[in-house]
């Protein structure tokens, strides 16, 4: 088993590195961090089998690239590049063949097909309009594109604060419903509850997770509740980020960058949220954090201090235990296990 990183390439980053999981006893820890793929600026990226699928930027051009991984080595397949800023978020459907993009600078969301041997083809984008009250809210700044769990496509929007679902509709993407949230949340991520009927959305400019019923027959939403994920005398700069929920859907995580905490909340019968913790990532800036398959150990990457953590997951209490601290990852804004 591997963790992968992927970051900024500002400073002492070379693009994406892993890292070996090796068994400690009763726990693991991460050992030999090294470079795997040269590449400039891969902030996000996924794993669908061998191929690797990267965001990229080359010089004043940016885009996305696919990689075949073997032998632990990566042999570039194909790119696709386009003018201004690199895409935020990347997504991959490995029954479909398709990769969906968010751009949060050019304010698009993109849809492109592959093949098996990782040739890109560009497919249709949208592009969305607005602007928010605040100053990060200056227009339309898509976060994150992905499917939802009835094979809809739904963004996250931090300029406009807005959820908006679409389907892909031949070569075109077809606008189906708006999930409209309070303006200045700052709509950055996602998760569906299991049965798809719940979502947790995640505010970077309001630090907070709102929680909202869903129906996608209907287009129907109900808002639950909103939780903060910072502690409410916690008075300096914070941006929320990254958030998962645990594939039983007791619990949810999500990384606060400033606080530099990861708030741990249970998911109660009704669908509403109770803090169980909050722990310190043991560095600055955790944009991402990911578990392994079994949910039993969980890293975060600390981009601003260049190291990641990692902890053990009670998966009855939700509770983190650090186990690894001080790890070496250079610039990371993405963490993702590879398994055996």
């Amino acid at each position: 088993m591997k963790v992968w990183f992927g970051g900024y390439t500002s400073h002492d980053s070379k693009g994406i590195y892993t890292a070996n999981v090796e068994n400690n006893e009763d726990d693991i820890k991460l050992v030999d961090v090294k470079n795997i793929v040269e590449i400039d600026r891969p902030t996000y990226f996924q794993l669908v089998g061998d191929l690797l699928f990267t965001i990229i930027q080359n010089g004043d051009q940016s885009g996305i690239a696919t990689y075949r991984i073997k032998d632990g080595k990566a042999k570039q397949l194909d790119t696709y590049f386009h003018e201004g800023a690199a895409p935020c978020y990347i997504s991959v459907d490995s029954q479909k063949h398709l990769v969906f993009t968010a751009n949060y600078h050019l304010a698009t969301i993109n849809v492109f097909s592959y093949d098996e041997n990782g040739k890109l083809t560009f497919i249709t984008n949208d592009t969305h309009e607005g602007h928010g009250p605040r100053a990060e809210q200056d227009q339309a700044h898509p976060h994150f594109f992905d499917e939802t769990p009835a094979g809809n496509l739904v963004s996250c929007d931090l300029g406009i604060d807005a959820v908006d679902f679409y389907k892909l509709d031949g070569d075109k993407l077809k606008h189906l419903a708006r999930y409209q949230m309070e303006s200045g949340f700052g709509t950055r991520h996602l998760v569906f509850s299991p049965d798809g009927k719940t979502m947790y959305i995640v505010g970077e400019l309001s630090s907070q997770v709102n929680v909202a019923r869903l129906n996608e027959n209907t287009w129907e939403f109900e808002d639950i509740a909103t939780y903060k994920t910072i502690p409410d005398d916690f008075s300096d700069h914070n941006g929320a980020a990254a958030i998962r929920i645990s594939k039983d859907g007791k619990f949810i995580y999500i990384s606060n960058r400033g606080h530099d905490s990861i708030a741990v909340f249970k998911v109660l019968n009704d669908g509403k949220l109770e803090l169980v913790q909050r722990i310190s990532v043991f560095g600055s800036f955790p944009r991402d954090f990911n578990w392994d398959k079994d949910e039993k150990y969980l890293v975060v990457a600390n981009q601003n201090t260049n190291n990641a953590t990692l902890y053990r997951r009670n998966s009855e209490t939700g509770n983190l235990t650090p186990i690894q601290k001080d790890i070496p990852v250079p610039e990371a804004t993405r963490v993702l296990f590879e398994e055996d």
